[in-house]
Order: C-alpha cells, then structure tokens, then sequence
C-alpha cells in the first residue's frame, strides 16, 4: 500500500515540475520572438522613414522640374501672344488704309457717275437731233429704216448661220463618229455572234414515200386532223420522202414537226393517236420554251426575273424577224447595250434588262394589239421591272422619246444587231417600197431636180437646180429632209442624205 502511495505521489511530483518546466520554457520563447517583432518593426520604421524623406525629396524636385518647365512654356506663350497681337495691329491698320482708300473710291466714282449721267443726257439729245435730221434726208421714218435693216441682216444672218451650222456640223460629226466608231468596234468585237436567216417551213424526213398515203389517210382525215390541231400546213407534193410544214408561227410548226416526227417513228396514224401525240409534243416545246428563256436570262447575265417574263422571253426562240431568230436578236442586243453600257460609265443593268426585254411584246402581238414596243413595256411593268427599264424599252422604237442614256443604248444595240451584214433578210416587196419612201421624201422639197435611193436605202443623193437653191440652202435642205426621213420612216442604222449641187456636195447623216 505504501509502495503505491509512494509511485502516486512521485508521479504527481514529476507531472508538476515538468509542467513548472515547460511554463518557463515556453515563457521565455515568448519573451524571445516578442523582442525579436520589436526589432523587426524598429527595422520596418526606420525604413519607411527613409522611403518617406526620400520621396519628399523626390516630389520637391519634381515639383521644381515642372514649375520650371510651366515657366518656360508661359514664356514661349506670352511671346507668342505678343507676335499674334503686333500681327492683329498691323492688319488692323492695313485694314483702316484699305476703308480709307475705299472711301475716296467711291467719292471719286459718284463724281464719275455724275458726269456719265450729264454725258449721257447730252448724247441722248445729240441723238435724238440726229435722228430728226437723219429722217429729213433719208426720207424714212425709224420703222421704216428698222425694217430695211432686218431685212438686209436677215439675209447676212442666214449666210452666216449656215456656215456656223456647217462648220459646227463637221466638227462634232467628225469627233463623233470617230467616238462612235471606237464604241461600236469594240463592242461589236466583244460581241461576236453567228448569224442565220430562219424560213417559214420545216421539213420533216420521211422513211419511205409510202408514209404519206398513211399521213393523208383516208378521205384525208388523218391530213385534217394534224392540221386543225396544229394550225400548221402540211405540204406533201412530190418531194422524195419529205413532207414540208408551213407556217408563220415558228412555235406551232416546232409542235407539228415533233407530232409527226413521234407519229412516223411509231407507224400508227389515226386521229385519236394524232391528238395524243400532239399534247405530248406540246408539253415538251412548253418545256423547251422554260428552258429557252432561263438560258437567255442567264447568259445576259442581268438578274433574276419574273417567271412569266422568263416564259414569254422563251416564245422568243420561236418567233423570226425578218428571217432573225428574236431571241438571239435579243441576246445579242443585250450584250452589246451592256458593253457600251460599261463603257459611258451607266447601268450596265438597266441597259441589259431593257435590251433582254425589248422585243418581249413580239411573243404576245398576235395576241395583243398594239405595237410591239409599247406591249414589251406593259409586260414588264405587270411584273415588276424598274421604270427605267420599262422607259428604255418603251423607247427603242420611238414610241416615247428617249429620256435616259440607257434608252438611247438599247436603240443603237438594236440598230447594230438589225443592220449587221446577214443577219435579217428582207422580201423585194418591202425593200421597194422602202426605197420609194426615201425618193418621195427627197422629191417633194422646192428645187430638187432628181432623187437617187443608194445603198440598199442607207445613203440618198439629192440633185438640185443651182439656179434655184445655194450653197446655204442646200444645208438647211440636207436637214430637213434628214429630219422628215427621222420622224416619218423607220430604219435601222443612220441614212446618210447627200445634196449635190454644181460637184459641191453636202452631207447630213441620220
């Protein structure tokens, strides 16, 4: 029992003195790291104190350096102000001697003025004596003498205006047809295009001459079933295995030459098959007229259009003008009114779309009445083009006057697609006629003596009495007649007029 109390009581003697222990250990580390933070804050102010005069002395200098570098800019300045204000002085005084001579400028002219208006009093009576005593010897009143003198200037004015007419004349001819020249040789180069005369018939081959006993049929009936749905001709004559299709209408004719070209091919020829195959053949020429349109409009290269304008433009493929295919007369017209376009600096746009779509009322005149200009403009107007367009193609035969230059390019392109060599063809009739027209114009006027129609009626040579018309006349005579041949004919391309008289010669084209 002792010998326990001993163990517990030594173990709680050695728990004290080791907590007595460890208490003044670890009071004197806290006593050690309180002097050491001491220290390092007796560090850290000394240092801040040092940063601190140093930054002191750093803002006084710093505050020296800008006061200094202020005072020298205020002097810069002050010296500146100075000049702008010796300146300001010196025009202040230029400005003073400036009003001051103006001042003795004016004085000096309303003295001038005083004795102009005195002058001019004197001369008016001075005048009006001389007009009496003119009068008195002349035996003429002033009216009189006025009318005397306008007659004898009219005559000189005439001459005079009719050299300056001619001289004026030459010069812009010259410089424009060498400007026309170089536009139209380079738009036709950059637009090369084949052409070919179309006809009015088709010829559809046959296998054998016994084919058309069976197209006839009996009593004819197969013969009347084609043509009444076609509304084309069938010619069968005595051409070996042919049979000619006649028709004005070139989309009709391609619908009858692929009926019977389906009907040869498949060898039953009765009307119930006739009819069959005809609305077959319709559908695909209405499919190749889609297909026709959309090919023109994007080798124009213009924009998108309308679907039905796109249609009607494919008609066109079936549709000849003087033997001119019109959509590749369109086409052509398209591009060249686009080079030129390009050229002038204008819409080249505008100028193709009013050239795609000028002969647009050709594919709808047998449907339409109206010429053909003015249906072209109401289609595309129905479907949405811009007025300047529908303006262009309203003009390019004069049914309006061309009010843009785009109209006017739309006009020239046309002219130029018309008139190139081969590519219409026109009937005896019609060319006669033409000539007629031109000679009868030329005729008509006072002192022409004979008329000659050259050139396929591209160049009209008047002969005139010397004793009744000269040279002065003869000018204003070449214009007249050019502007009666512009306002009563229609033509491609310029008419030149040549009047003759006594081996002097006076040309005007139009």
């Amino acid at each position: 029992m002792l010998l326990a109390v001993g163990i517990l009581v030594g173990l709680a003697v050695g728990t004290l003195g080791a907590y007595v222990i460890a208490r003044v250990v670890f009071a004197a580390r806290i006593a050690s790291a309180r002097s050491e933070s001491e220290a390092v804050l007796a560090d850290a102010r000394r240092d801040a104190e040092a940063i601190r005069r140093e930054a002191q002395v750093e803002a006084r200098e710093q505050a020296v350096r800008l006061r200094a570098e202020i005072d020298e800019e205020l002097r810069d300045r002050r010296s500146e102000m100075i000049k702008i204000e010796e300146r300001v002085l010196e025009k202040e005084e230029a400005t003073d001697e400036k009003l001051r001579e103006l001042v003795r400028r004016e004085e000096s002219l309303a003295d001038r003025e005083a004795s102009v208006a005195r002058a001019e009093e004197l001369a008016e009576q001075a005048r009006d004596g001389q007009l009496r005593e003119l009068e008195r010897l002349s035996r003429m009143t002033v009216n009189e003498a006025r009318q005397e003198l306008l007659t004898r200037s009219e005559e000189l004015v005439r001459h005079e205006m009719a050299r300056m007419v001619r001289q004026i004349e030459e010069e812009a001819q010259s410089e424009a047809k060498q400007r026309a020249r170089n536009l139209v040789s380079d738009a036709l180069q950059r637009v090369a295009a084949s052409h070919a005369a179309e006809t009015t018939v088709s010829l559809v081959q046959l296998p054998s001459d016994d084919m058309k006993g069976r197209i006839i049929g009996r009593e004819g009936r197969n013969i009347r079933a084609l043509e009444n749905l076609t509304g084309v001709e069938f010619i069968i004559d005595d051409t070996p295995q042919a049979v000619v299709l006649s028709s004005f209408d070139g989309m009709r004719r391609e619908i009858a030459r692929l009926t019977l070209g389906k009907l040869v091919e498949d060898g039953r020829i009765h009307p119930s098959r006739i009819e069959e195959m005809y609305y077959q053949s319709k559908s695909e020429v209405e499919e190749h007229v889609r297909q026709a349109g959309e090919q023109a409009v994007f080798e124009a290269n213009c924009g998108k259009m309308h679907d039905e304008i796109v249609k009607v433009l494919g008609r066109l493929r079936y549709r000849t003008s003087y033997g001119q295919n019109v959509l590749k007369h369109s086409l052509e017209v398209a591009h060249l009114a686009g080079v030129m376009a390009a050229e002038l600096g204008v819409s080249v746009k505008t100028a193709k779309r009013a050239a795609l779509l000028h002969d647009l009322g050709k594919a709808m005149t047998h449907e339409v009445e109206g010429p053909h200009a003015v249906i072209s403009a109401q289609l595309a107007r129905k479907y949405g083009e811009s007025p300047q367009v529908c303006h262009a193609i309203e003009a390019h035969h004069y049914e309006v006057q061309p009010d843009t230059v785009e109209a006017v390019l739309v006009i020239a392109a046309d002219a130029i697609s018309a008139s190139r060599p081969g590519a219409r063809g026109e009937s005896l009739e019609h060319y006669i006629k033409r000539l007629e027209s031109l000679e009868k114009i030329a005729a008509q006027k006072k002192g022409v003596e004979r008329v000659f129609a050259l050139q396929a009626g591209r160049e009209i040579r008047v002969m005139v009495k010397p004793s009744e018309v000269d040279d002065d006349t003869a000018v204003l005579l070449s214009h007249e007649i050019a502007r009666e041949i512009e306002s009563q004919l229609e033509y491609p391309g310029q008419i030149k007029v040549t009047v003759i008289r006594e081996s002097r010669a006076v040309e005007v084209a139009r």
